[in-house]
């Protein structure tokens, strides 16, 4: 009868940890797909990590309280939990990438976030948390991702332009200011040796989607206008 109920709860923790792999694998293949750092392996070994430590951190819990009998020693299962959020933390920063101005990897320093989430819930047995907690983060990545590009929003930019160094620099603002942008401050690079001007323009605006077509509309006004193109960036700030 002991080994028959042995065998049965060692199935359901098995289980649980096998749907905490799968959970968490599900957001790490989206994360996958995008070509994140993190990708699916993971995620799927964040989340069934997480699980296995759940369920270690009951185990322990029930097997001290076991030992001391009728003593009244108090034990704390939340503990190995609270370090897995912790444990998380770092983990999560280490995705996260500086890029001059641009910062990378914030979304999927918060998958692995949530994926601990997952794996914890099912370790504990809350299946039904779980799996919805994996709906909505999948909903969120893939639904939400094509919504963004629905309203506008302020974005900010940097335009770097090398031109002539016969060319002023209020001609290249004047047709940046023609296109409607905002010009927050800007930087300029006199170079005699090479015969250049780069002027740095910070950029922010308000409209739909990711703005990239209006690198094209840029180029093309300042062509329009004359201004010799040696070379052209347009980067995120």
């Amino acid at each position: 009868m002991l080994t028959d109920i042995a065998v049965d709860n060692n199935t359901i923790l098995i289980m649980r940890i096998i749907l905490a792999a799968l959970m968490g694998g599900l957001i790490g293949l989206e994360r996958d797909m995008h070509g994140r750092a993190a990708g699916l392996r993971t995620h799927l070994l964040v989340s069934m990590g997480a699980a296995v430590f759940m369920i270690l951190s009951g185990i322990i819990a029930t097997s001290s309280q076991a030992i001391r009998g009728n003593l009244m020693i108090a034990s704390d299962p939340g503990r190995i939990a609270a370090q897995i959020v912790t444990g998380i933390g770092f983990l999560g920063a280490g995705t996260i990438i500086k890029e001059g101005l641009t910062v990378r990897g914030l979304t999927t320093a918060a998958c692995l976030w949530i994926v601990a989430a997952i794996g914890m819930a099912c370790g504990a047995g809350c299946y039904t948390i779980a799996v919805a907690t994996t709906i909505i983060s999948l909903i969120g990545l893939t639904v939400f991702h094509y919504f963004e590009q629905v309203y506008p929003k302020y974005t900010y930019r940097i335009l770097t332009v090398v031109t002539s160094i016969n060319i002023a620099p209020n001609q290249i603002i004047e047709v940046v200011k023609r296109d409607k942008l905002n010009i927050n401050y800007l930087e300029t690079e006199r170079n005699y040796k090479d015969n250049t001007l780069t002027v740095k323009l910070y950029i922010h605006l308000f409209r739909k989607g990711l703005g990239h077509a209006l690198s094209q509309e840029i180029v093309a006004s300042l062509e329009k206008a004359e201004i010799p193109l040696i070379n052209i960036s347009w980067q995120h700030q």
